[in-house]
């Protein structure tokens, strides 16, 4: 797994790729004066912002753990991923405001060959790119690096439609199809930046584990039913790169304590690794006492023994 620290260089990679990108098609839409080409730019721009945040987070979340953060600072790539996907909305609002316009006053387009060369060399640019951050964000399970590559992706994706649409102008002097490739590069962003900040609030809501790593941790659990070891009270969260769960083991009051000891610590040796990067916690409590089936709630009512 790739350092926080190591994933920054990434992150400047990023910033490289919007500027040089924001650039080209800020020129490829001087040359046009398409306004689809301008909504392209725009949201360059907002990738060079993104990349910006994502460096910043990649650098703090690569912080060890202090007193006031014991379980790492990696929490903060979430607060990288919803400015992100707000950054995106905001993009989409002027991209649409800015194609309304053109819509309703359309104009000729100009100088369009060269505008297409540019923007088609700033396109490949950011697919390269892409492909790079993708290949880090699943080796150094980086949410930024994750959310950075799609946004770069998107933008791939709406520059091909961009410029299949401003060609098809060129070709046919359907200047009002202009605009409207322009709001559909809109609706695009607004999808991407509306997918980016919910899952910036799942993770900031301490979401579980997806369902197939929570199948996982089960089938450890149920495998020691036969040892004598029941379970309860299994709670998961996801926090950025790292995993962490918690949960009851109820075991034979008449075990020692080294022997139930011996016994969670081989489930939880079992269970990081079947969950990388998984932070297990267990309690042990003895199976025949009712006390022990009664603290599954989060809020537990104090017990009163005699």
């Amino acid at each position: 797994m790739r350092s926080k620290s190591n994933l920054t260089h990434y992150a400047w990679l990023s910033i490289a790729a919007a500027l040089t990108t924001l650039f080209l098609k800020l020129a490829s839409y001087w040359l046009t004066g398409s306004v689809g080409l301008l909504s392209d730019a725009l949201e360059s721009l907002v990738n060079l912002a993104a990349a910006v945040i994502a460096l910043i987070s990649l650098t703090i979340s690569a912080r060890p753990a202090d007193e006031e953060h014991a379980y790492g600072h990696t929490k903060v790539e979430y607060f990288s991923s919803g400015i992100e996907g707000a950054l995106i909305l905001v993009a989409a609002t002027g991209i649409g405001w800015s194609a309304v316009g053109h819509l309703i006053h359309p104009h000729p387009l100009e100088k369009l060959s060269a505008g297409l060369i540019i923007a088609t060399v700033a396109s490949l640019i950011n697919l390269v790119v892409a492909r790079i951050l993708f290949r880090a964000a699943r080796e150094g399970h980086s949410v930024t690096l994750e959310a950075d590559a799609h946004h770069l992706m998107t933008d791939v994706w709406t520059s091909v439609v961009v410029i299949s649409g401003v060609g098809i102008v060129s070709l046919t002097g359907w200047f009002w199809l202009d605009p409207l490739l322009g709001l559909a590069v809109a609706v695009q962003i607004i999808i991407t930046g509306v997918k980016l900040v919910r899952n910036s609030m799942l993770g900031l809501m301490d979401t579980g584990l997806p369902p197939e790593e929570l199948a996982l941790i089960r089938d450890v659990l149920d495998k020691h039913a036969g040892d004598g070891v029941q379970y309860h009270a299994l709670r998961t969260r996801v926090a950025g790169a790292w995993r962490f769960m918690s949960v009851h083991l109820l075991v034979p009051g008449n075990w020692t304590v080294a022997h139930g000891h011996d016994i969670a610590e081989d489930i939880e040796q079992e269970l990081r690794s079947q969950v990388p990067r998984l932070t297990v916690t267990t309690h042990l409590e003895p199976v025949e006492d009712p006390v022990s089936w009664d603290d599954v709630e989060l809020e537990r009512a104090p017990v009163q023994r005699g």
